[in-house]
């Protein structure tokens, strides 16, 4: 990916351009944990709240999965809106508090409009509140239109032979809603990156959910 980025650089500089099969330069770099290439992308010019072929912005994607802690600082710091929801409404400080991450939740706090639904607006509060929520059954038709669309997108990128990402991409559907035909394909992307004991691991998890298959 830093190639690519150094080449537009080099050529026709493109912050905003767009990666087959990923979306945006920025999440790109997202999916990569890549934060050299997504700071290099946002000083020459990126547009921090972008979307992508996914319907979520960065500042969405990083707080919606652990290990972004430090791309949301950055994100944050170069001028991203913590107040675009997801597809579902959610912002991305209840994402972090769905996922207990207080570091991420202070630094969301004071720029996060007061949001009606939570009636004690504070960190400690935000963070109760999330896990009520969380605590609740998913809707069935949210769970499954989620699903399909984190499905679909690592269908596209294994179908570019970009099998990295696309492994990457099953991992996010799998963390949303695991399945063996997702453990199966993301199985199937480690054996052509020859990481033969993650594809092991990954079949024997799809076997363990559908026995039956031959």
């Amino acid at each position: 990916l830093c190639s690519f980025v150094f080449y537009n650089n080099y050529y026709s500089w493109q912050p905003n351009a767009t990666v087959v099969g990923i979306g945006t330069a920025l999440m790109g770099a997202l999916l990569y944990r890549s934060l050299k290439c997504m700071k290099l992308l946002i000083k020459g010019g990126a547009d921090v709240n972008r979307g992508s072929s996914l319907p979520m912005t960065p500042l969405v994607f990083t707080t919606g999965w652990g290990g972004y802690t430090n791309f949301v600082k950055f994100l944050l710091k170069s001028g991203a809106d913590p107040n675009i929801p997801d597809a579902y409404g959610n912002l991305p400080i209840e994402l972090a508090a769905k996922r207990d991450c207080m570091e991420e939740v202070e630094m969301l706090f004071p720029l996060t409009s007061p949001i009606p639904t939570i009636p004690n607006w504070s960190i400690d509060g935000i963070i109760s509140h999330a896990k009520f929520e969380s605590a609740k059954p998913l809707d069935g038709r949210q769970l499954e239109q989620t699903k399909a669309t984190l499905k679909a997108h690592a269908d596209h990128l294994f179908r570019l032979k970009d099998y990295k990402v696309a492994s990457k991409a099953y991992g996010v559907a799998i963390d949303v809603a695991p399945s063996a035909t997702l453990y199966a394909n993301r199985s199937l992307c480690k054996l052509l990156l020859d990481d033969g004991e993650g594809a092991l691991s990954d079949a024997l998890r799809c076997r363990m959910l559908r026995p039956n298959w031959v």
